[in-house]
């Protein structure tokens, strides 16, 4: 297969910094996007896949999926866009097509394993996939979104992953008019979910173990902030949420919020804490109540989340960074010192 030599930031171990490197992306085939990339955000997943902290990273690797560009070229059978579109690229770039999951549009949960944007075996090209911490992207249409046009369009970046992230277990578990919803953790994930749950209608309670972050989610929306670690405000909320978003990821007593939940209520786990969580047997038993966990979406439910929150005028609260930055802010993210995501402006690459 033919292939183009485009300009990237990547690693090549885990124990080096990111630098300019040079990838092959393939040439577009009949059914593909190519995409002039204009803004990737950073997730956390990020950090993990570049340091191995899940293992199996294969390097060098190039991160990023939470991708937005500008169509630069259509393969010939290419029926949803053209040139000059904005497009994005989330965490999914294929999947198997023909089993139940994706037959039904839930591809995250494709049983012969999904394609994702970054540091997956390329069925199409061979060796592994590369994200979008470079100039372009090649991508079969089936998987590329369209990008509505954002005002911000940097900040509408972390979409793609964070607010997939939030905005699929909201619908499942039908946050709306009279529903309380809790969110636990108020970060790239948190603050989204507070945005998301207030435009589809919920009363929302935020749940933080900082101080100056109760004020913060009353600014993004939020009906009430509780300071977890104050039994009294916990106190109040007894029996009270419908369900809860819970987006951390470090070990945490989820029996604490198990709680909180009304009958038939569930604690979501969108989080990816390293350690195992215990789950006490009568705080699930009482009240019918159970302890899930979501993953992203699929590329239906990724589209409709982007149109509903071009709708309502929901984007992350970003700060804009060359890719020249990206170390340090690498740095920075791992010292949970951002409000609340990183995008990378990759004009300068």
């Amino acid at each position: 297969m033919n292939t183009t030599p485009i300009k990237a930031f990547g690693t090549y171990s885990a124990n080096e910094p990111l630098q300019e490197m040079t990838i092959n992306r393939r040439e577009v085939q009949a059914h593909d996007v190519e995409i002039e990339l204009l803004y990737c955000g950073i997730c956390h997943s990020d950090l993990h896949q570049i340091k191995d902290d899940f293992g199996g990273t294969m390097f060098p690797i190039v991160p990023g999926h939470e991708i937005v560009g500008r169509v630069t070229a259509v393969g010939n059978h290419v029926k949803n866009f053209k040139v000059g579109d904005l497009a994005a690229v989330g965490c999914i770039v294929d999947s198997c097509g023909h089993c139940e999951y994706c037959e039904e549009g839930i591809e995250q949960f494709c049983d012969e394993g999904v394609t994702y944007s970054f540091n997956s075996p390329d069925k199409v090209s061979g060796g592994h996939t590369f994200g979008g911490f470079s100039k372009t992207y090649v991508c079969n249409e089936k998987y590329v979104l369209q990008m509505p046009a954002f005002e911000n369009l940097a900040a509408a970046a972390p979409l793609l992953c964070a607010g997939i992230t939030v905005y699929s277990p909201l619908k499942h578990w039908q946050a709306g008019p009279g529903k309380k919803v809790g969110i636990l953790g108020i970060g790239g994930l948190g603050h989204l979910a507070i945005k998301i749950a207030k435009a589809m209608g919920a009363e929302v309670v935020v749940f933080t173990t900082s101080p100056a972050k109760v004020a913060d989610a009353i600014r993004l929306g939020a009906d009430e902030a509780v300071l977890s670690t104050d039994s009294e405000q916990m106190a109040k909320y007894s029996r009270k949420l419908h369900f809860i978003i819970d987006t951390v990821s470090a070990k945490h007593d989820v029996n604490t919020y198990l709680n909180l939940l009304r009958h038939d209520g569930s604690v979501v786990l969108v989080g990816l804490p390293p350690e195992m969580l215990e789950v006490h047997a009568f705080n699930v038993v009482m009240g019918r109540r159970s302890f899930s966990g979501s993953n992203i979406g699929g590329i239906t439910e990724t589209q409709e989340m982007l149109d509903f929150c071009f709708e309502h005028n929901i984007t992350a609260e970003s700060e804009i960074i060359t890719i020249q930055e990206v170390n340090k802010a690498f740095e920075r993210l791992e010292k949970g010192d951002v409000k609340y995501r990183f995008v990378i402006d990759l004009a300068s690459l």
